[in-house]
């Protein structure tokens, strides 16, 4: 299953690389047609499948059981938050992490409760992509994936990576590792429920949105809330 995630992670990188070529005029969206396209094939799978799905998991599940499922996912990625902290030079942020992790994985009965932040630990979000960004590496273009939706081409790489770490992904049996992983799918489509009103009402065009949005946050999360000016084309 890893693998074949990554054969479409990379197939993304191979689109740009292809497509290069046939440019839009928009510099950090040089394949605007192709990500069009790719775009409308996301959002059909998501209108017939993901969406319907994440409103009947939410309807149907207690909040309490929703936000244990939610705690449990974000107990495993905080590991690798914290390796990513630590690559980025915040050693701090890397300590509180794990401590996370510690507090989180014992008392918090596998993440289900998150008592490391009532005890102060903030919750971190970081990934390999954002460690390329700190480290200088550029943006590359803008890129929509089959599945996993918005990326840039450095986003890209680094997801290639966060996938080969992912420790659901690393379980052996299959059953097991399918369950969690299609559980954390819905999971945190159904945290997006209710930012598709706002979308719905806010943009003329979803997809310029989504794409300035997602930018836009990118750049924020790589400079910690704190990003540079912007020079001028």
């Amino acid at each position: 299953m890893s693998k074949k995630i990554q054969a479409v992670l990379l197939s993304g990188i191979a689109a740009v690389l292809l497509t290069g070529c046939a440019t839009s005029g928009n510099p950090k969206d040089p394949i605007e047609g192709f990500n069009r396209a790719m775009y409308g094939f996301n959002e059909a799978i998501d209108t017939a499948i993901l969406k319907p799905v994440a409103k009947g998991y939410d309807a149907v599940l207690p909040t309490p059981v929703r936000t244990g499922v939610t705690n449990f996912f974000g107990n495993i990625a905080d590991f690798f938050i914290g390796v990513n902290n630590l690559l980025q030079g915040k050693p701090a942020e890397a300590v509180s992490d794990l401590g996370r992790v510690l507090i989180n994985s014992t008392i918090g009965l596998l993440g289900v409760i998150d008592w490391a932040s009532d005890m102060g630990l903030e919750k971190h979000d970081e990934d390999f992509g954002q460690t390329f960004g700190r480290w200088g590496v550029g943006d590359g273009a803008y890129v929509v994936l089959p599945f996993f939706g918005p990326r840039t081409v450095r986003d890209t790489v680094g997801l290639v990576l966060d996938v080969k770490t992912d420790p659901v992904g690393q379980i052996d049996h299959i059953p097991t590792r399918n369950t969690l992983m299609a559980l954390r799918i819905i999971d945190n489509r159904a945290d997006l429920l209710p930012a598709d009103k706002v979308i719905e009402e806010a943009a003329l065009d979803k997809y310029a949105y989504i794409r300035d949005g997602y930018l836009a946050r990118r750049r924020s999360l790589i400079y910690d809330g704190n990003p540079p000016r912007e020079e001028a084309n």
